[in-house]
């Protein structure tokens, strides 16, 4: 037997009106376990997948003869009996600039509203889905496992369980970088960042432009918003120089996890399961982030796991068939 994957759709209260007109109507997938409708009363634990930056939930489940998406990576695990049963939920966090951090800005929207809230409640209601934190986990890769960081401190009532993939920390070295190759992109655009960000938005097609500049773009609506603001947010960088804006980057960095633990040590000590991992050949260095918030949390006395691999940013799919085991294994079927 196989599950099957069912493609729901949300119509979002908290991305309503939202600042970049990105729809309000989001398609949801959901995988459903072989035995999932066949036990009267049985719910099952939820786990719900954050795709990172440019990510999407449809995108999530593409097609390629050569490589599994999450969808048939999890149906095979469960067929091998390496994973238990559950139910797998893949939001979709995507912006015009490519992603939205899964944080509320008014640059973007509510999108931790809108996962938090409205996505597990909908779950809830429609889906024979467990109810309490410690039958519910987020995971996520890269931008996703910020996400599923952030959003587990932030509501241990509603999640139990985290893992993070390459999730995004250690912003110096994520993002240090980026702040240089927008500096340097914008020489196209007269050294304007509205202008270079107007001709973003209305180009048909975004390979005319440097990925870490539009990455700088994303992360500082998500990050620095600010609604008197021309862009709608405060860049963290001179965008003639490149030299760091002092006091927008403290705003960066307070929702650096590795500042953030302390903020939210009891929410993470809340958690039933909180497992993170890097690649030594991090492409964006997120594995030397990733020692210094395993190195904050056992300072703060929280219980983790960090495990370092060989592989970079972009190859490491294969670690899902182990955190994907390990959240069903620990999560409950809990009403």
């Amino acid at each position: 037997m196989k599950g099957r994957v069912q493609i729901e759709t949300i119509s979002s209260i908290a991305l309503k009106d939202n600042p970049l007109g990105d729809p309000r109507r989001r398609e949801l997938p959901v995988y459903l376990p072989p035995s999932y409708g066949s036990a009267r009363g049985r719910r099952y634990p939820v786990l719900y997948y954050l795709p990172g930056f440019t990510g999407t939930a449809r995108g999530a489940l593409n097609y390629n003869p050569w490589k599994e998406n999450i969808a048939e990576r999890f149906d095979r695990l469960i067929s091998e009996g390496k994973a238990r049963e559950a139910i797998l939920v893949v939001v979709d966090g995507f912006t015009a600039y490519g992603g939205s951090q899964y944080l509320n800005s008014s640059a973007t929207g509510r999108y931790e509203d809108f996962v938090a809230r409205e996505v597990v409640a909908f779950i809830d209601d429609k889906h024979a889905a467990a109810r309490r934190p410690e039958g519910r986990a987020i995971l996520g890769k890269s931008s996703g496992g910020f996400g599923a960081l952030t959003l587990a401190m932030r509501h241990p009532d509603v999640f139990g369980h985290c893992v993070s993939h390459s999730g995004d920390m250690g912003f110096e070295a994520g993002y240090g970088t980026d702040m240089l190759k927008f500096a340097t992109a914008l020489g196209r655009h007269g050294g304007s960042p509205r202008r270079f960000v107007e001709a973003f938005l209305k180009s048909r097609t975004k390979d005319g432009f440097d990925h870490g500049a539009i990455n700088l773009i994303a992360m500082s609506a998500c990050y620095s918003p600010n609604e008197k603001s021309t862009l709608g947010f405060d860049l963290p960088c001179d965008p003639r120089t490149g030299e760091l804006v002092a006091s927008v980057w403290r705003r960066w960095l307070a929702l650096d996890p590795i500042h953030a633990a302390a903020k939210h040590a009891g929410a993470l000590r809340r958690l039933k399961t909180l497992w993170f991992d890097a690649g030594t050949r991090d492409e964006y260095y997120l594995h030397l982030g990733a020692r210094r918030f395993s190195d904050a949390l056992k300072a703060l006395r929280v219980r983790h796991t960090y495990e370092e691999h060989g592989f970079g940013h972009f190859d490491m799919a294969e670690r899902l068939d182990k955190s994907l085991s390990l959240l069903t294994a620990r999560a409950r079927r809990v009403g």
